[in-house]
């Protein structure tokens, strides 16, 4: 049988601060847009051209990870592709693609202008085998030292971060 593959990988700016809601089972899905450009020089007239991209993106059962995920900040996500339908206010039905996303690492120093809220860059991720509880976690940003009840803590919340990962 022929194998299929739906991943997608994208490092980008987020347009907007994310959004968390709870389903009626208590569930968070967050969700946030996510801004990705291109740029080349034109072959026919020679000037620098720029083209960007936006995405939807959603991400379940991490409702803390909203707190961190501010307008202008980098992320790297990595999830995979889903389309659906939904009936507009008017009746009409609409459909949407959007990026699950199943692990995010946050990037960069955006979404703050300053050191003290945006000073955060990369080595601690948000993976669904982490909010599983399973899965090897040695490349998500797991730090030695004093941060391990904490960790844990939060690992077990579905979070995994320690103390050295707040950015303020």
């Amino acid at each position: 049988m022929a194998r299929s593959v739906n991943k997608v990988i994208l490092i980008g700016n987020l347009g907007k601060d994310a959004e968390t809601k709870f389903t009626p089972g208590g569930r968070s899905r967050t969700t946030f847009t996510l801004a990705t450009s291109r740029s080349w020089k034109d072959a026919q007239t020679g000037e620098q051209r720029e083209q960007t991209d936006w995405h939807n993106v959603v991400m379940w059962g991490q409702e803390r990870v909203g707190d961190y995920l501010k307008k202008g900040k980098q992320v790297f996500v990595e999830g995979r592709l889903t389309s659906r339908s939904y009936e507009t206010n008017e009746g009409k039905t609409a459909y949407i693609t959007e990026v699950v996303c199943d692990n995010l690492m946050l990037l960069g120093t955006g979404g703050g202008g300053g050191s003290e809220e945006g000073g955060y860059s990369g080595g601690g991720g948000y993976s669904r085998s982490e909010r599983s509880g399973g899965g090897d976690r040695s490349g998500s940003g797991e730090r030695s030292g004093g941060a391990a009840p904490r960790q844990q803590r939060d690992a077990d919340e579905g979070f995994a971060a320690s103390d050295d990962d707040v950015p303020f």
